[in-house]
């Protein structure tokens, strides 16, 4: 079993890129579908993952195990925009050291206040975030980029106090 001694982050680098896709497509259902339009759902293509993903690098963390990409964080600005951990690695400690290093990074970047949005339907991601002391903040709409145009998404807002 992984320690979190064992768990590096570290900034993403252009060779992470294809792992961080693969653990992003591979982990996009679990929270998704069922939860989200037939239309985001169709846009979700393992090359959308990998497109998405080499456009990130220098907003992407990733979390090491064993010289494997276990996981990755991106955020934007204030925003903890994707949290994955392959699923050999969940309940690991993978998840909160990652956790942990986003806020930190949104900390240090001057915010005293983060925010994530998770869909609605995923209760185990609403769970694992409040278990970590962020709140609900209540009902967004929230737009995924798409390859034309972005797609609306009913989600929560989770905020956390950082100060």
């Amino acid at each position: 079993m992984t320690t979190a001694d064992e768990i590096l982050i570290r900034p993403a680098r252009p060779a992470d890129m294809p792992a961080v896709a693969g653990i992003w497509h591979a982990g996009w259902p679990d929270g998704h579908l069922g939860h989200v339009s037939d239309e985001l759902a169709a846009i979700r293509t393992p090359g959308s993952f990998r497109a998405r993903a080499a456009q990130r690098t220098g907003d992407t963390r990733v979390a090491e195990v064993d010289g494997e990409i276990a996981g990755f964080t991106m955020i934007v600005e204030d925003e903890v925009e994707q949290v994955y951990v392959a699923a050999a690695h969940r309940g690991t400690g993978v998840a909160d050291e990652l956790l942990a290093d986003a806020e930190r990074r949104i900390r240090e970047g001057g915010h005293r206040r983060a925010w994530l949005a998770v869909v609605a339907g995923n209760a185990r991601a609403r769970r694992f975030y409040e278990r970590r002391g962020w709140m609900d903040d209540g009902p967004i709409v929230y737009a995924a980029e798409g390859p034309d145009a972005a797609v609306d998404v009913p989600a929560q807002r989770y905020v956390k106090d950082l100060a």
